[in-house]
Parts: structure tokens; sequence; C-alpha cells
């Protein structure tokens, strides 16, 4: 399991594991709290298509699906 801060989540930098579309790098560009201090939106950027998808954040904590970083 990752450990993610989701304070820190901003500008943080992902590999997927098993890439699709030549999406295997990605950037998350937009964190929105609630007012509980909740995330409650994370979008997800492909550096490749720049397509942008909205995820629940906590897939990210999934290691058979996504690295934290570029390699």
């Amino acid at each position: 399991m990752n450990q993610i801060n989701p304070k820190k989540l901003l500008h943080s930098k992902w590999q997927a594991v098993s890439p699709t579309n030549k999406e295997k790098h990605f950037i998350v560009t937009k964190v929105r709290f609630d007012e509980t201090e909740k995330v409650s939106l994370c979008v997800l950027e492909a550096v490749y298509s720049h397509n942008q998808y909205h995820i629940d954040w906590r897939i990210l904590k999934d290691k058979q699906k996504w690295l934290p970083g570029w390699k």
C-alpha cells in the first residue's frame, strides 16, 4: 500500500503499472477539500496525451496499479 498524505497530493507524480493508450505518467493537477478537510475532488492528468481523469484519490494507494514518481 502506497502511503499518501492528502495535503501533499497536488502536483504529485504517478506511474501506471499497466499503461493504456500510451498513458503511463500522470500528474495530480487539481485537489479540492470539503469543509471537513477530506478530499472531495482529485484530477489526474496524463503527461503524454493531456487527458484528465477525475479519480478517487484512494486508488493511488494500490501498488499493483500505481507507483509514486516516474521511472
